[in-house]
């Protein structure tokens, strides 16, 4: 029997042409979905349905894409990111945050029907975002591209473009709670998924922002090495199959136990800051800077 029940399912990845989005593009195409694959670079998976060229960080671009795409999608997995390392603030905010917030309201919550599946990709970055809902409630309750982009520029001119990478991840996960309910009542389940340390294309990127290999292999948990883009790959494909049907509203910590390090105080939460207090982005951007 397939628990899984992915054939002949309409599936749109985003990021697909690398790490994490291609391994979840290859694990969806070998379990028979029809996958539409977005991403800047072209995705060179064997046997996907369509490859779209899309750039997240711009609404045009979004819209552009979604004309190509089925007007009936059984699965969303909203896997791509940018880090902030190689991206200024806004870009990085508006791919890890806005473009997901843009595809579910704009276009999923019209194209999905009753039994569809969502899967936004956060990090254990984000794990700290009920701390900190105020902060992030402005941006969450904001359904305007363009009023997002006001909200944050402040905060792109006080901040390292890292922060957004952080800001980012916690906002989709307030947002992503909030969908459970909210799209629950049309029947279709919302999940996210947060990875820990994961060698990816932006492993090298990842290592400057943790201050150097040895500080990123500390937040991997028990495990002591950093994750393949396969085993983020499959809890990402898990959550949005048939076999997880009363499944929603779920942050799915994928760390090797590092979140239990913290929580039993074995280990700093170093990524417990505010992202809007002006000190600590001050403090934050001179250390950056050096």
């Amino acid at each position: 029997m397939d628990y899984m029940n992915y054939t002949g399912k309409v599936c749109l990845v985003t990021g697909a042409s690398s790490g994490m989005g291609r391994a979840t593009t290859e694990m969806l195409v070998t379990l028979g979905a029809e996958v539409y694959a977005l991403d800047l670079n072209e995705c060179k998976v064997e046997g996907i349905k369509k490859y779209v060229y899309c750039n997240l960080s711009k609404k045009e671009f979004i819209d552009e894409a979604f004309k190509q795409l089925p007007e009936h999608i059984d699965c969303f997995f909203g896997v791509a990111g940018l880090s902030g390392s190689k991206t200024d603030y806004i870009t990085t905010f508006h791919c890890d945050y806005t473009a997901n917030m843009y595809i579910t309201t704009k276009y999923l919550q019209n194209r999905m029907g009753k039994g569809g599946g969502i899967v936004y990709v956060s990090s254990t970055a984000g794990l700290n975002w009920k701390k900190f809902m105020k902060e992030e409630k402005k941006i969450v309750h904001s359904r305007d591209w363009d009023e997002i982009t006001k909200l944050i520029t402040p905060l792109a001119k006080a901040a390292p473009s890292s922060f957004a990478y952080l800001y980012a991840k916690r906002c989709i996960l307030y947002f992503a709670c909030e969908q459970a309910v909210e799209l629950g009542k049309l029947g279709i389940r919302v999940n996210s998924v947060l990875p820990g340390s994961t060698d990816t294309g932006m492993k090298d990127e990842f290592e400057k922002m943790a201050g150097g290999e040895e500080a990123l292999l500390a937040e991997t948990g028990t495990a002591h090495r950093l994750a393949t883009s396969e085993e983020m790959a499959g809890p990402i494909v898990f959550l949005n199959s048939d076999i997880c049907s009363f499944v929603s509203g779920v942050d799915f910590c994928v760390d090797s136990a590092d979140y239990c390090l913290k929580t039993l105080k074995l280990k700093k939460d170093r990524e417990s800051i505010s992202m809007t207090n002006k000190l600590i982005l001050k403090i934050a951007k001179k250390m950056m800077s050096k």
